[in-house]
């Protein structure tokens, strides 16, 4: 691709990790790998048009399109689901990466406010993208069943996931992880703990299995959300009713990586993903996976991961203990679960996402 840089949406750069945040950064450096060259708009405090002290929304709105009109941009790629000018800067094409649709479709997932926001400001990025990333078949569904006529600038480019490696410990990390005196078999969930990622099911299942004399210890890692408040009150109760639950908030990546290699299962019954990294992430680490029938799971876990309903705790509890009892079973799943994510590469992600920049200058 012979154009000028490329501007490239960088609201979450310097903000704690997200999903997005990460797809930001990993997809940069992969489109950096190909020789393309980025001019970062929006972080805080770096890239080449930072926003200081304004919030994402605010920069977003007043000011980010008299930043294209004097940068001269060919194309701005913007990554937050529906975070587009709401206006067209003559001479720059626009490309819009969604995530998922999760405000539409799980209204008592985010605040009133936001879901609103999203609504509206999708549907005019929708209109002004001259092409639309989904980074699953699932996410283009749902996106064209609201949006039908967009379908034809709408693509598919899945995540990568060879971000994710053996994590490299420093002192502090090593006296921490010692600390928590993990037990040498635990269940591991990862993720925010809100109403969509659906922990109240692996709680269930804890309570099933001790009920049959079959206790098993979890360990959660991930940040609140909106709505945690709940389950967080349901953790502290079943701590006190006896129950092996280690809630650790959030944790650095080499920490987080730590935790998820060491765990004897990975449980991620979420309610709705419109990729769902975490599974992906613990089976390219080896850890044998269990993840939900609902949205893209299926789609990007294949086979490579033990799959139970959504409101099946019983089916999750009969997993995780069938699986605790067979080492063998948990090999299996291991390699493919590693095989499975050795597919998914920011190489690939990033070779397809310049495929669409190109078709998306061709207007």
């Amino acid at each position: 691709m012979s154009t000028g840089p490329i501007a490239f949406d960088a609201t979450l750069w310097d903000e704690p990790t997200t999903g997005i945040g990460l797809y930001t950064r990993c997809l940069a450096s992969g489109l950096e790998g190909l020789g393309v060259s980025l001019e970062k708009l929006g972080a805080q405090g770096s890239g080449e048009h930072p926003r200081g002290n304004l919030g994402r929304t605010t920069w977003t709105l007043g000011r980010l399109s008299r930043v294209l009109q004097q940068s001269g941009a060919p194309l701005y790629h913007a990554h937050g689901n529906f975070n587009l000018p709401l206006t067209r800067v003559p001479g720059t094409a626009y490309v819009l990466t969604v995530h998922d649709l999760i405000p539409l479709l799980m209204r008592d997932t985010v605040s009133t406010a936001f879901r609103w926001q999203f609504r509206l400001w999708l549907a005019r990025s929708v209109l002004l993208a001259d092409r639309i990333i989904c980074v699953s078949e699932r996410t283009r569904m749902d996106l064209l069943a609201r949006f039908p006529e967009a379908a034809p600038r709408t693509v598919v480019v899945p995540n990568g996931v060879d971000h994710v490696h053996a994590p490299e410990l420093d002192s502090i990390s090593v006296d921490f992880l010692r600390a928590l005196s993990l037990p040498k078999e635990y269940v591991l969930y990862a993720g925010s703990l809100d109403v969509r990622k659906n922990v109240d099911l692996v709680l269930d299942a804890l309570e099933r299995l001790r009920a049959r004399g079959r206790p098993t210890s979890l360990v959660l890692a991930g940040q609140s959300w909106f709505g945690s408040g709940r389950v967080e009150r349901r953790v502290s109760r079943l701590r006190s009713e006896g129950h092996d639950v280690r809630s650790l908030g959030y944790q650095s990546d080499a920490v987080f990586y730590e935790l998820m290699k060491r765990a004897t299962l990975f449980a991620f019954p979420s309610r709705y993903e419109g990729f769902g990294l975490p599974p992906l992430e613990a089976m390219r680490l080896g850890t044998p996976t269990i993840v939900s029938t609902a949205g893209s799971l299926p789609e990007v876990c294949g086979d490579a991961a033990v799959a139970v309903g959504p409101d099946d705790a019983e089916g999750l509890a009969r997993t995780i203990e069938r699986l605790l009892g067979s080492p063998a079973e948990r090999r299996a799943l291991s390699e493919r679960g590693k095989a499975r994510a050795a597919e998914f590469t920011w190489k690939r992600t990033a070779e397809g996402t310049l495929a669409v920049y190109e078709a998306a200058l061709r207007r």
